[in-house]
């Protein structure tokens, strides 16, 4: 049974124009492993994470770390989610898409009960 699902935009250019106002903005909500990605991978994590947050119910006290972004071997993204997230999620499944293009990164997210 679907639980709930999010989807978020953002402009990428937008985007790294708050990383560069907001310098702490990058370490509060991206881990180490995703800093390391282009603009526009970053601004598509960030779509997920919002995603993801809109298809949980927007509850509060959850924490940016506490949802990664990785990649399968073969390229399909996921979630690793730890701490609050992982509270919240509770055992539930969280298929996640992402996309990015001509300026705008996108990210679909859908939670699934049994």
């Amino acid at each position: 049974m679907i639980q709930g699902v999010g989807i978020d935009v953002v402009d990428i250019e937008r985007f790294a124009e708050s990383l560069k106002r907001t310098p702490g903005l990058l370490e509060r909500i991206f881990t180490p492993q995703e800093r390391e990605l282009p603009i526009a991978s970053l601004a598509a994590r960030f779509a997920a994470k919002e995603a993801l947050a809109k298809a949980l119910g927007a509850p509060t006290g959850l924490k940016w770390q506490d949802a990664e972004v990785i990649k399968s071997p073969g390229g399909a993204p996921s979630f690793v989610l730890r701490d609050s997230v992982a509270q919240v999620v509770n055992g539930a499944k969280v298929h996640l898409s992402m996309s990015h293009d001509a300026g705008i990164a996108s990210a679909l997210v859908m939670v699934e009960r049994e």
